[in-house]
């Protein structure tokens, strides 16, 4: 009887299931959105052609956006108009639309909605792009809306090109090729450099900035286009697109810092040091340097003399002997040792050697065991093109590690902190405000290494064009795991200059 009972159940709940399957294409419980995102718009590319129907549309028929594009710059593909929006999933997304002349009457800000039904996809040029839009599909339900480009690197760009193409994007501190001849102008396409990657920012002969002089370093706005080869483009819509923040090349780093130990085996005192590689042929005796580090562990105010505070707060080494070869790597510590007492000795390798753990500095800076910290509030690294350093002394590199904590800036008045320089990772004006940053901690001045894994050797990897005083690749961290058989083969070689 239980076998009669539990068969009939299945049976009935078989018929209902297949009683549900064949009514839900009529089931009256929801209703398709008229409106399909930018986001699964563009999914439906896939190499080829594709009209828009509405059961390609998932039953939709329209598109809604904000107008991005601006034709009275002169630097807009002709006829097409650019709209983006997030309504997938908060994910931005934009397209280009084919509508002619009608176009430049649009202007950013603008909020239209688009009757796409019967459209075409397809790339242009290079372009993916709506064609068969009339302007009479438009309409326009608004205007005056803000549009906030979305600041990305160019190696965001490179990697993800079709999540950018269509959108507005601003590139923070893009450089151009160095082997430009002085003068050359924005016109036709330029290989800017952010030190993240290279992108060709693109410029049409009748922009209204086409004939501007390209600067050593700008912010640059503007709309990313699949171009002809089908690499990504950066298309400036005109000349208030480009914000210059620096119309010359600043002065070139001789030294840069490429690596570090915080950490070595058994005791620290004397046992630290510092990596450098010098950019040029340099005799210290003729061109002396400094490098200084300090230490801001527990709370012992802010520097009132920057750089040059000393006590245990900053410890500065004269460099003033010696010769150094362009692209070669030198050392500043005491014993010569790759990872702590016990291990090999590296007497090979070029030694700026100073018993900082017994000695006090040169010129400020007590005797310390601790010349960098491997725990706590900030720490940092900075060298100088000179050897009298004072609060007002900038830096030629500088590098920060460890945590946010510590007092390391004040706004004042007066101001106290650590000077920074323009590098890699700190600008001297902030690249969205433009305002003054001379301090690390003020502004955008923020970035800083994370303290290295237990022992291991702080490797810096980048490229150093010593021709523009640029990094065209930005260090990054890398640590190498030291023991101590280790050589200093093992922690050369991740950094690169170019002319």
């Amino acid at each position: 009887m239980k076998h009669i009972k539990l068969f009939s159940f299945l049976l009935l709940s078989l018929t209902l299931l297949w009683g549900c399957k064949k009514e839900s294409s009529n089931y009256p419980g929801g209703t398709l959105s008229p409106f399909i995102a930018l986001f699964d718009l563009r999914n439906l590319d896939k190499g080829q052609d594709v009209t828009l129907t509405k059961d390609a549309l998932f039953g939709a028929s329209q598109i809604t956006g904000l107008v991005v594009s601006d034709h009275s710059g002169g630097n807009m593909p002709a006829g097409m108009l650019v709209v983006q929006d997030h309504r997938r999933l908060s994910l931005l997304r934009g397209i280009a639309i084919s509508i002619g002349d009608a176009a430049a009457s649009y202007v950013p800000g603008d909020s239209v909605v688009i009757n796409v039904e019967g459209a075409v996809l397809k790339r242009v040029n290079g372009i993916l792009q709506l064609t068969g839009v009339t302007n009479e599909k438009i309409t326009k339900v608004s205007s005056g809306a803000k549009v906030v480009p979305v600041i990305v690197k160019n190696s965001d760009v490179l990697n993800a090109p079709g999540t950018y193409e269509s959108t507005l994007i601003t590139v923070n501190k893009g450089g151009f090729d160095p082997s430009y001849p002085a003068g050359t102008t924005y016109a036709g396409d330029r290989i800017m450099n952010d030190g993240f990657g290279n992108l060709t920012l693109h410029t049409e002969q009748g922009a209204n900035y086409a004939n501007k002089p390209l600067p050593y370093m700008s912010n640059n706005t503007g709309i990313v286009f699949g171009g002809a080869d089908g690499k990504p483009q950066l298309w400036p819509r005109g000349n208030s697109d480009i914000l210059v923040t620096a119309a010359t090349a600043p002065k070139i780093a001789n030294i840069i810092i490429t690596g570090y130990l915080t950490d070595p085996s058994g005791t620290d005192g004397g046992y630290e040091y510092i990596q450098l590689m010098a950019t040029k042929n340099l005799d210290f005796a003729a061109t002396p340097y400094a490098l200084v580090t300090s230490n801001n562990a527990g709370s012992n105010g802010y520097p009132a003399e920057g750089w040059a505070t000393g006590g245990a707060r900053t410890y500065k080494i004269n460099i003033t002997t010696g010769t150094v070869q362009k692209g070669q790597y030198f050392y500043v510590g005491a014993n010569k040792k790759i990872w702590g007492a016990t291990s090999a000795d590296v007497t090979s390798a070029l030694w700026i050697s100073k018993p900082y753990q017994t000695d006090a500095g040169d010129g400020f800076g007590a005797a310390t065991s601790n010349l960098l910290a491997n725990s706590g509030n900030v720490a940092s690294i900075a060298v100088f093109d000179k050897t009298d350093v004072t609060s007002q002394t900038e830096p030629i590199d500088v590098i920060f590690y460890g945590s946010n904590g510590g007092q390391v800036f004040t706004a004042g008045p007066p101001p106290l902190g650590y000077r920074i320089t323009n590098t890699d990772l700190y600008d001297l004006k902030n690249p969205s405000t433009q305002a003054d940053q001379p301090f690390f901690n003020q502004g955008s001045n923020t970035s800083r290494f994370a303290f290295p894994t237990t022992s291991n050797f702080s490797q810096l990897g980048g490229k150093y064009n010593k021709t523009t005083g640029r990094w065209t690749t930005a260090r990054a961290l890398k640590s190498v795991v030291l023991t101590n058989s280790s050589t200093v083969s093992q922690i050369e070689g991740a950094t690169s200059i170019e002319e």
